[in-house]
């Protein structure tokens, strides 16, 4: 029997994606849309954060990008909420099952903020608010989208700077950082 001489490199770099994909399955998958969403709940955080600030004169949520800025935030910085997440948007659709019949991306305006009132108000059904207080979800997301739709463009949300251009005001300098032209740090 032959042996064929593999080459180090051609080795190590087999060696290199095969324990990528042993041990972080999602290496092997094609990249998504979403980095901690599934379809599904970015359907039901698009249309929850629509509910929190619609486009009316003025574009909203969606247009501004929160639902990216969320879920950008919970693959990172935010990741202690993940949990917090799972659990609420299972609730979130039980809560609507419940009232409506549907799922909440499906519901009308004004059964949506039917289904938001409840939360708001810890007087949500479902197994899941079990566990979990509707209220606390309700403020949490709410916090999330705000920021999303407020804050620096650089973190995923307010895209366009919808929202300073709404309140007419300049994109905020950032205190601390060093500007210099490029002929002030040739001299320098």
């Amino acid at each position: 029997m032959l042996r064929k001489k593999l080459p180090r490199r051609q080795f190590l770099k087999g060696a290199a994606a095969a324990g990528c994909v042993s041990l972080f399955p999602a290496c092997g998958k094609p990249p998504g849309r979403w980095r901690f969403f599934t379809e599904a709940e970015a359907a039901a955080v698009s249309a929850i954060c629509e509910q929190i600030i619609p486009t009316d004169q003025d574009p909203g949520a969606i247009s501004a990008g929160v639902p990216n800025f969320i879920d950008k935030q919970l693959a990172g910085v935010y990741k202690r909420h993940q949990q917090a997440y799972r659990t609420g948007l299972a609730g979130v659709q039980e809560s609507s099952q419940a009232m409506f019949g549907a799922g909440f991306e499906a519901l009308n305006w004004a059964s949506q903020t039917a289904v938001l009132e409840a939360l708001e108000s810890g007087k949500a059904k479902g197994r899941s608010w079990e566990s979990q207080s509707s209220r606390a979800f309700f403020q949490l997301i709410r916090d999330h989208t705000m920021q999303g739709f407020y804050g620096s463009p650089r973190h995923g949300g307010n895209r366009d700077y919808v929202s300073y251009k709404m309140l007419g005001i300049d994109y905020p300098q950032i205190i601390g950082q060093n500007r210099y032209k490029r002929s002030q740090a040739r001299k320098a």
